[in-house]
């Protein structure tokens, strides 16, 4: 089994250095939120949506446009659950 330590440091890093804080509450809350127990198969789902635009990831997150089939699914589903005021309260500086 690979060691998957720097795909996931490199991953939360990047969930939470979007560009706006919005996005980083929204990406790095659902990664703090879910990803102890992804498996290399989730990663590489959450890798594959951090190359997308946060302005779409947003926008399939928030339901106000259709998520692609290539990211739809259980995890899209608990990112669409997420309640992204709490997280962003509980990072305020």
């Amino acid at each position: 089994m690979p060691d998957l330590a720097p795909r996931f440091a490199r991953a939360k890093f990047r969930s939470w250095h979007r560009g706006t804080r919005e996005a980083d509450y929204m990406i790095g809350g659902f990664y703090d939120a879910y990803h102890a127990d992804w498996s290399e198969r989730e990663l590489a789902w959450f890798e594959a949506l951090l190359d997308e635009d946060d302005v779409e990831i947003m926008a399939w997150a928030l339901k106000s446009e259709p998520t692609p089939d290539a990211l739809a699914g259980e995890l899209m589903a608990k990112m669409q659950l997420l309640d992204y005021v709490t997280i962003g309260a509980h990072h305020k500086a």
